[in-house]
């Protein structure tokens, strides 16, 4: 890649990065402000660092419209154009409260009717 003129080289890595961006559902919420994921790895995930330029504190991360994970980012740091944001924390979202005994029966789904 040394060999492409500086142009060229920059068109490519712009492409890269919004094919990046498309290909992902994954976005971080932090207060009205949303931002696509470029990749995610354990330990954290990469923002594009033309969008964000510093991230730190509580932050949600979506998948599409479904809220998966509320994530305590303790370090972000830019590095290739690439915001690599660390996680201390990332707590998974249920859709009920858990429960603090044990059920005696399973729950029913539902009922199965005569034919």
């Amino acid at each position: 890649m040394e060999f492409l003129p500086k142009d060229v080289l920059e068109g490519l890595r712009a492409a890269q990065k919004r094919a990046a961006s498309k290909a992902t559902r994954l976005r971080v919420l932090a207060g009205d402000a949303a931002w696509p994921v470029l990749r995610r790895f354990k330990g954290g995930f990469a923002l594009d660092a033309d969008q964000v330029t510093h991230l730190r504190g509580y932050v949600d991360l979506y998948d599409g419209q479904t809220h998966i994970a509320t994530c305590l980012i303790v370090a972000s740091e830019i590095t290739g154009g690439e915001l690599i944001c660390n996680v201390k924390r990332e707590t998974a979202v249920c859709d009920r409260a858990p429960l603090d005994f044990v059920a005696d029966e399973p729950e029913l789904a539902g009922y199965l009717t005569k034919a």
